[in-house]
């Protein structure tokens, strides 16, 4: 079906805004701007600042014979430079150019390690320092390096003869330039706001006027109040990109008081907000929940980013600029998206997942979303985007928004998400003893007619979770049964659960060592499918979803509850 009249002219002004984006930025990556970017090499290092992402001093062994395990991809370079292999594999090209894995020989802290460092460093200079083109080239990944290659400086340097050590500077302050240059037409989004963060931490570490370092602080202050949202979310509702920037944020705090400048309140409020948010998408076992492009968790980061937060209470339960609705009781969590999708510029890892949720118990997860393979094929990125990949309602199987599959407008923009939601009224339902949310979303008005509606609440200090799916249109008036009413209401399944059936034909979610969870539904007899889940640490895995089919002009609500029988080490119900 056609999108939008709104959407479609958004969609092509963004087409139109970033075409000439592009041009501007080959132009000034041309020989015309290049003399732009030379200019006084700085004559030291002024500090390094400190990274917190994990390292791993056998990844830099591993480099050292030539295996270089990144992006979820090892290639073997057989003697060769890196940098001098076609690896087809964007992913892995981007973070070899990022170099954000210096991080593992610094953790080495060897001589040899350190050698290893400056030799590569030597390369990417000899063979892309003076060759402003390419993936090595690109400001996000520009961003990335500047950020590596100031935090990892004194490994870089360690050793180093003075010819290399000017080399460095120069080509460091080259790239400073350059990304400053393009910073202003960088696309919206978490590269830009990492650009602004790369530059001032260049500002800081470097030797630098006072005025370069106001320009940066300033810039970086507009960017933050931009993009980060006043409930730490951030513009684009993913997840993984809180931990991501908080990574970035966190060090450059504290590179601030290292150099005995004040930080700008935007940059300390961000932070403040920011941790929160993190918790807020939080489960028990440490995981972050699947929406919006999350995929996979890496539990340890979380945990070294969370130390630096002070407040240590319990997680807020209500994000409603980001769009999300948290319960919490008993040792049950409950997270669910209820709000619309981001900008279009920024979704183009964005799910059409409205009014999904996932549930964990204890250290269990029981009810998921598919999530993303982070570092699997693209082409299983749409099936992973999908409503039907999330634990919510789909009408005529049909994704409650949709994904543009223009080529013109997927070479410039990738494949943002167009004509989803645009109401999505949520709210609070707390009382004395549970916790609970009313949504709804309109999604599926402009295509079937319909709203769905959703009614989560968590009670009896978490051992029920009731739901309600209710389906109806807009004005009231009675669904037509026209064939274009078929609803699934699914509920995946997460590949570490057994699913039985008992005598009484209900289902039982079970796991060893963990807590007993019964599904039943008053209206329609559940049925029990395949699904696939994405966001394994070990890649997809497959797994089953309950589902719930039935004609909305039949049946318009239906109520379903999960109640917690058994919990982990007390044979007897809670």
């Amino acid at each position: 079906m056609a999108i939008a009249a709104g959407s479609t002219t958004r969609l092509w002004a963004l087409v139109a805004k970033e075409f000439w984006r592009k041009t501007r930025r080959r132009l000034r990556a041309g020989p015309i701007y290049r003399w732009r970017y030379s200019g006084r090499t700085p004559e030291r290092v002024l500090i390094a600042p400190p990274d917190l992402r994990l390292a791993d001093p056998q990844i830099a062994l591993e480099i050292y014979y030539g295996r270089y395990p990144l992006s979820g991809h090892l290639v073997e370079t057989g003697g060769k430079s890196p940098f001098q292999i076609a690896v087809p594999n964007p992913g892995w090209q981007k973070t070899l150019h990022g170099f954000r894995w210096l991080r593992h020989m610094r953790a080495a802290g060897t001589e040899l390690a350190a050698a290893n460092a400056r030799a590569l460093v030597s390369d990417w200079i000899a063979m892309h320092g003076n060759h402003i083109s390419g993936v090595a080239w690109e400001p996000g990944t520009t961003a990335k390096r500047v950020i590596a290659w100031l935090q990892h400086s004194s490994v870089v340097l360690q050793g180093a003869e003075f010819p290399f050590y000017r080399a460095f500077l120069k080509s460091l302050a080259m790239q400073i330039r350059y990304l400053r240059a393009m910073a202003r037409e960088m696309p919206n989004g978490k590269d830009r706001l990492r650009a602004r963060i790369a530059l001032a931490f260049a500002a800081l570490s470097l030797p630098a006027p006072a005025s370069a370092l106001r320009g940066a602080t300033r810039n970086l202050a507009e960017e933050l109040d931009r993009q980060i949202l006043p409930d730490g979310g951030h513009i684009s509702r993913n997840p993984m990109t809180v931990l991501e920037i908080l990574a970035d944020l966190l060090p450059l705090r504290q590179t601030y008081a290292n150099q005995a400048e004040t930080p700008p309140a935007a940059l300390m409020g961000a932070i403040d907000r920011m941790l929160p948010a993190l918790r807020f998408f939080r489960h028990q076992d440490g995981s972050l929940a699947r929406f919006n492009g999350m995929g996979a968790t890496i539990h340890d980061r979380i945990a070294t980013i969370l130390r630096h937060d002070d407040t240590a209470g319990a997680p807020v339960l209500h994000a409603p600029h980001s769009g999300y609705e948290r319960l919490s009781m008993g040792g049950v969590t409950v997270i669910a998206d209820t709000g619309p999708p981001p900008p279009v510029d920024v979704s183009n890892a964005a799910h059409a997942g409205c009014l999904a949720f996932e549930l964990s118990s204890g250290r269990q997860h029981y009810i998921v979303n598919a999530g993303v393979d982070t570092y699997g094929a693209a082409e299983f990125r749409p099936l992973a985007r999908a409503t039907a990949a999330h634990s919510t309602a789909t009408i005529n199987d049909t994704s409650s928004a949709r994904f543009s599959h223009s080529l013109r407008v997927n070479d410039l923009l990738g494949t943002p998400l167009v004509g989803g939601p645009q109401q999505v009224p949520c709210k609070r339902t707390d009382q004395q003893g549970s916790q609970g949310f009313l949504a709804r979303h309109d999604g599926y008005v402009a295509r079937f007619g319909l709203l769905h509606e959703r009614e989560l609440k968590l009670s009896a200090n978490g051992n029920v979770l009731a739901g309600r799916d209710r389906f109806q249109r807009p004005g009231g008036a009675a669904i037509r049964n026209n064939g274009r009413d078929f609803v699934t209401v699914r509920f995946h399944i997460h590949p570490d659960i057994g699913l039985l059936q008992d005598e009484h034909d209900r289902l039982l979610l079970t796991a060893d060592q963990a807590d007993t969870w019964v599904f039943t539904c008053a209206e329609v007899a559940p049925e029990v499918e395949e699904s696939i889940y994405f966001a394994g640490l070990g890649g997809p895995r497959r797994s089953r979803q309950i589902v719930l089919a039935f004609k909305a002009s039949e049946v318009s609500e239906v109520h379903w509850q999960l109640t917690r029988t058994v919990i982990a080490g007390h044979p007897e119900k809670s």
